[in-house]
């Protein structure tokens, strides 16, 4: 029996099997009355977590452009980017820069909000439609010793034009949606869709106490019938009218391991409180859903990103900007039962102690400060536990943030899977293999089924990978999060093992693993889709819901129960209403127009479309899927007549020059679909997909010799790719020649 086959008698009776499930019903939370006070209200009795609190970075978010707060200098300074001369100057007690707008034309804008203090300070300006803007030419803070107390650019290498993406008028610069919710205490977006415009509020402009401890009127109501002796009349709650308390580590010590110099805590940690509560900012992710309150779920309100480019090393070390929180989730720290406050304190976000001193805190120096441990001399910069468990990197020019995985560095993962290290960082005259050769001398043979060669796998597509992921999926030890990145990849690999797996994840109670399987829900052929999807439904996180009912969308529901059904239709509710709240982004409107194409309402997906398209031009997913309306129809003209479009904006052609030849392939226009399937195979960072589908249509067009050419290219590339492989199989046996077929079918079954 094939793999389909087998798959087709799983359906039915995983679906029978669904109806006769009792599934636990939606418990529903009443919302706290409590309202936000401020956080002068907090001070009479916690003065020194206030003062603490005073001249750090959450105090210090966002101010208004005082002379006081603004710590660039607007002495008629200029700065010269690219030709494009900027001007900062005062008048009277107002600042002013003389920049590029919207349509390059020098103007002058006052500076409304000083935003950010250290290592550098962006300003915000007022635009139309209660738009904030983030200009992208900053004051760097640092002292001069330290290269600061400058202007520069947060795009110093090309020249960023008014018509460009990345402008600090356009939309990945605006406030509103991209910075200011982590700005500022109870923020409120306010989008209005059907005016283009922006109402956005907050009870604080900075990140103040309810920030984190949640609207506070109903505690300080506690307090005041505290101190009059009336409290015991009323029921304040089990937090003193908070609806949380950061409690996790009352009663709890961290007792030093002599022997493995490694401190345990008393008591495993239970709960999520303090990380997701930090989480909510300090991590890579959309917001799915408003009024995020401390204490909820995260996946209730927040969609976190998983371990995969360009954000992170196939390892799962930083390489984009990620926050921290996907970071951590990786550690043994977090394993451990650490939270944020056992090093850092949660008021002045300082640590709490200085350099290695706050890692001695469950490390013993006796054992780790030693040479015998981190192979350098006492004192020295190789010796700091943060140089090698720790590796910063710059983001917005010069700001070093360190990655907060703790791991050990592994050089020799970076001579074979090339990811970065922290031994050659530093040793920048040796090679991966030689800081390899040192550690192994040192420590032995490191671990050799580290995650990363699974992931590897996966994201290479080669056939080794169904067996790694799967082993990984399975392995508990590991870090959730790796395992959740696994789970994103095995679609590629649907088989009647790795279906029983995914399906055991659809029913687990681990929220990161049914996150990843909805969000990959998707690539998942349509006639299997629901044996995986259905469970999703239930799920806790609201996200993971909206999520598995987007999947089903288009998918026939005549099999399912009435309760799934009513289960289905409360989710895609999640969906759109999410889109909705972010229909301030083409994503969210391309989304919007893929559910409506999806249900047949052309009109209104076209609409959706459009609205996309007018809002980011650069946007070319809502360009190509514009033109699959047309091509449902048949109309290639019109198809081509929206990609041309498109084309005249798209900073990354490639995708266009692609659809474009499939659109003159399916009217056997085959010169001019080979010129654009060519120039979608040619493009810089071309994928597997463009190369393979060039290589298809030269073979069909009598070309054999010219698209062995370009699949054997694309294998220096994308060396585990299947379908370029499977391709010159295929090629090679139709010629007749043996030898080169079997050759690269070893490759394909990874025997080679």
């Amino acid at each position: 029996m094939n793999t389909h086959s087998k798959l087709n008698v799983l359906l039915p009776f995983l679906l029978l099997l669904f109806a006769g499930l009792s599934y636990a019903q939606d418990v529903k939370k009443n919302e706290s009355a409590a309202e936000y006070v401020g956080g002068q209200q907090c001070v009479q009795c916690h003065q020194a977590e206030y003062d603490d609190w005073k001249g750090s970075h959450h105090e210090l978010a966002m101010q208004e452009a005082t002379a006081e707060t603004v710590l660039g200098d607007f002495n008629n300074a200029r700065f010269d980017y690219f030709g494009v001369v900027s001007e900062f100057y005062r008048k009277d007690d107002r600042f002013f820069v003389k920049t590029d707008g919207p349509d390059g034309a020098l103007t002058e804008y006052p500076i409304a909000y000083a935003f950010g203090v250290y290592p550098l300070q962006q300003y915000l300006i007022k635009f139309p439609g209660g738009r904030l803007q983030a200009l992208n030419i900053v004051w760097d803070t640092r002292s001069e010793e330290e290269g600061g107390q400058r202007w520069y650019h947060l795009y110093p290498d090309e020249p960023i034009k008014h018509d460009d993406e990345l402008h600090w008028t356009g939309l990945n610069q605006n406030w509103n949606f991209m910075c200011a919710d982590c700005h500022s205490t109870n923020l409120q977006k306010n989008y209005n869709s059907n005016t283009d415009s922006y109402d956005t509020t907050w009870s604080e402009i900075d990140v103040s106490c309810e920030a984190c401890h949640g609207p506070a009127s109903e505690h300080v109501r506690w307090a005041e019938a505290e101190a009059k002796g009336t409290a015991a009349s009323y029921d304040w709650g089990e937090h003193k009218g908070f609806s949380l308390a950061f409690d996790e580590r009352q009663g709890v010590a961290w007792s030093m391991n002599l022997e493995t110099g490694i401190a345990k805590r008393s008591e495993p940690r239970t709960t999520q409180k303090e990380l997701e509560t930090c989480a909510a900012c300090h991590s890579r992710r959309s917001t799915a859903h408003p009024n995020a309150k401390p204490g909820q779920p995260f996946g209730n309100n927040f969609h976190l990103s998983l371990l995969r480019e360009p954000l992170y090393h196939v390892d799962g070390q930083v390489d984009g900007e990620v926050y921290v929180y996907g970071s951590f989730l990786q550690s043994k720290m977090y394993q451990a039962g650490v939270t944020c406050s056992d090093c850092h304190n949660p008021h002045s976000l300082e640590l709490k102690a200085d350099g290695d001193q706050v890692c001695a805190q469950c490390h013993s120096p006796a054992k780790f400060a030693q040479k015998s441990h981190h192979m350098h001399e006492p004192e020295s910069e190789g010796a700091s536990c943060v140089s090698c468990h720790m590796p910063e990197k710059n983001f917005m020019g010069i700001d070093a943030r360190n990655d907060h995985s703790f791991r050990v560095p592994r050089p020799d993962l970076s001579a074979s899977l090339g990811v970065p290290n922290t031994c050659t960082a530093c040793h920048d005259d040796q090679d991966a293999n030689w800081a390899a050769d040192k550690l192994e001398q040192h420590f032995g043979k490191p671990e050799s089924d580290h995650y990363a060669w699974a992931l590897a796998a996966g994201q290479s597509g080669i056939p080794q990978g169904e067996r790694l992921l799967s082993r990984l999926i399975m392995d508990k030890t590991q870090p959730e999060i790796v395992r959740a990145t696994a789970v994103t990849l095995m679609p590629q690999y649907l088989s009647q093992e790795s279906a029983q797996l995914l399906q055991m994840v659809a029913q687990s109670d681990e929220p990161l693993m049914g996150l990843a399987l909805a969000s990959a829900a998707e690539e998942i052929p349509a006639q299997y889709r629901q044996v995986f999807t259905v469970p999703l439904l239930y799920d806790d996180s609201r996200v993971t819901r909206g999520l598995a009912a987007q999947s089903m969308v288009g998918l026939s529901m005549e099999r399912l129960p009435a309760r799934v059904k009513e289960k289905y239709e409360e989710g895609l509710d999640v969906f759109v209403h999410s889109n909705q709240f972010n229909a301030d982004r083409p994503e969210s409107l391309t989304n919007l127009a893929n559910f409506y194409q999806q249900q047949g309402m052309r009109d209104a997906a076209e609409r959706y479309y459009r609205r996309a398209i007018e809002m980011s031009p650069y946007f070319t997913p809502a360009f190509i899927n514009l033109s699959e309306l047309s091509r449902q129809q048949g109309d290639e003209s019109a198809v081509r007549k929206v990609l041309q479009e498109g084309l005249a904006s798209a900073p990354q052609p490639a995708v266009i020059h692609h659809a474009m030849g499939l659109s003159y392939v399916r009217e056997k226009n085959m010169p001019e679909a080979l010129k654009y399937l060519r120039m979608a195979a040619e493009a810089e960072g071309s994928s597997a997909r463009y190369l393979y589908v060039y290589a298809v249509a030269l073979n069909s067009n009598g070309q054999a010799p010219q698209a062995i050419e370009v699949l054997e290219k694309g294998l220096e590339r994308y060396p585990a790719d299947t379908s370029l492989l499977s391709t010159l199989v295929s090629i090679y046996e139709r010629q007749g020649n043996a030898k080169m077929a079997e050759y690269y079918r070893q490759k394909l079954t990874g025997r080679n």
